[in-house]
């Protein structure tokens, strides 16, 4: 089977292309290797005709566009390609051609049925929350259908009639020159049909505002940037058209103790000189409960100790994170004389020792010493 030419290639065009630009170049070629302007090959212009056009149909749209950019033409529905079926001898027009540039070739009723929008939530939520999960009530300003017309937008008793410009097709075709043009009916814009007498609720619109206020499950473990998903919960369609989406994003407070990293959970543990020289046992909260935390004698400041298990266990899977706490060593003060005496002693007693109970004092008045040497050596 022989392997298909790059679209972008084929219509002349960069991969970040705008539609605008595609569409221009599609028009060029598509005249350019039309088989009814190439008599003497008609054969090989058919062929890349069809080329083109298959190329044009993926890349003006998004959803295809989007596949074919990331997955080449595995990425797209083989059933869509070549373009219509069967050669040019009763042949698509160059009208049939411009006219899915300029909005629709062939004559045909356009629904005016059309999705709602989806709408963006911002959620709030503490670490507990996001970490244990929550049902949380949420009130979102939506455009629902209307009650009182059923959506339909006229007053009830009485429905939509057919557009009298463009007679329900929802489009009206003009002739500029070599083209023929096709564009949204001006009277009813595009949906075929009029609303002779309006309602009196939504005036027409078949939607109206209200608030109204959903319950939101929020899974275990989600994090800052997280998006839940509640399908059907966006605005109402137009015309009867199925509802959008509404999407949740999660964002997580700070918390008061706790900093998170994915599944792993931080925090600074004080703890007193003494008991960093002499050792002990010291409370340490977490989102669980207390856990008893065993500091070892000697222990510096900045010493990092592991409660594993004691983290998050992610949204999407896998263990269970850990809780890092760090030690900070605070240094005493509002001293009284007797106290200030007592450190004196103590400091006095531990210069006699050096490096054997200072290293890291005594290595870095090494190095600092190593370095002004170097410096005037």
């Amino acid at each position: 089977m022989a392997t298909k030419e790059d679209f972008y290639k084929l219509l002349g065009v960069d991969r970040n292309a705008s539609d605008a630009e595609i569409k221009k170049s599609y028009r060029s070629k598509a005249m350019k290797f039309h088989p009814d302007r190439n008599k003497d090959n008609p054969v090989e212009a058919e062929a890349k005709f069809k080329q083109i056009k298959e190329a044009y149909e993926v890349l003006s749209d998004p959803k295809k566009r989007s596949a074919y950019d990331q997955f080449g033409h595995a990425g797209i529905d083989p059933s869509m390609g070549g373009g219509r079926s069967g050669g040019f001898g009763g042949a698509e027009s160059f009208s049939d051609i411009f006219g899915d540039i300029f909005g629709g070739g062939r004559q045909q009723q356009r629904s005016n049925v059309q999705r709602g929008s989806d709408l963006r939530y911002n959620l709030e939520l503490t670490l507990e929350e996001a970490v244990f999960g929550t049902d949380a009530k949420i009130r979102v300003p939506v455009l629902v259908s209307c009650g009182e017309c059923s959506g339909s937008g006229a007053k009830k008793g009485s429905s939509p009639v057919i557009c009298s410009t463009c007679h329900g097709h929802g489009q009206v075709r003009m002739q500029q020159g070599f083209f023929s043009v096709q564009q949204a009916c001006p009277t009813c814009r595009g949906s075929g049909k009029q609303i002779k007498d309006p309602c009196g609720v939504c005036y027409g619109q078949g939607r109206v505002q209200e608030n109204k206020t959903l319950s939101a499950k929020i899974p275990a473990g989600v994090d800052t940037g997280d998006r839940i998903r509640l399908a059907g919960e966006g605005e109402a369609g137009e015309h009867g058209g199925p509802s959008g989406d509404l999407y949740v994003q999660v964002q997580v407070k700070d918390h008061e103790i706790f900093t998170r990293d994915g599944a792993n959970l931080y925090c600074e543990v004080p703890i007193s000189f003494p008991a960093a020289c002499l050792g002990g046992e010291l409370e340490v909260p977490t989102l669980n409960g207390k856990v008893l935390l065993k500091i070892p004698a000697e222990t510096q400041t900045g010493k990092l100790f592991r409660l594993r298990g004691k983290g998050v266990k992610p949204v999407r899977g896998g263990p269970v994170g850990d809780l890092l706490c760090k030690v900070q060593i605070e240094t005493p003060i509002h001293l009284t004389k007797e106290q200030k005496a007592l450190v004196e002693q103590l400091s006095e007693s531990l210069s006699g020792g050096g490096k054997h109970h200072s290293p890291q004092e005594s290595s870095w008045t090494d190095g600092v010493k190593s370095f002004f040497d170097k410096l005037t050596g």
